[in-house]
C-alpha cells in the first residue's frame, strides 16, 4: 500500500471544484490546507444541491479515518491526483 494514506486528510465542500483545487494547489488560501501542504485531489463526489453536499461533508467528517481511507482506495487505489481529470 502507498504511504500516502498516512498523510493528512481534508474533507470540504465547494460549488466550483476546479477553482477550489487550484486555490489549494497554488497555496492561495491560508489555513489548514496550506499549513499541511494539502494539494492533491484523491477523491471527490458530486451532489445535486448544496444542502445535500453539506450534509454529505458532515457525514464523512464523522467517520473514522480508516473508513475514509477505504472510501478513497475503493475509487482510487493508487491515490493518484485527480485534478487533471476534472480540468479536462
Amino acid at each position: 500500500m502507498s504511504n500516502k494514506k498516512y498523510g493528512v486528510l481534508y474533507v470540504g465542500v465547494t460549488s466550483d471544484l476546479v477553482k477550489r483545487v487550484y486555490q489549494h494547489k497554488s497555496k492561495l488560501i491560508e489555513g489548514f490546507t496550506s499549513r499541511y501542504s494539502i494539494d492533491k485531489l484523491v477523491y471527490y463526489e458530486y451532489c445535486n444541491d448544496v444542502k445535500s453536499a453539506i450534509q454529505r461533508e458532515k457525514n464523512i467528517k464523522k467517520y473514522l479515518r480508516q473508513w475514509k481511507i477505504d472510501l478513497i482506495e475503493k475509487a482510487n487505489p493508487e491515490w493518484n491526483d485527480l485534478y487533471s481529470e476534472i480540468v479536462t
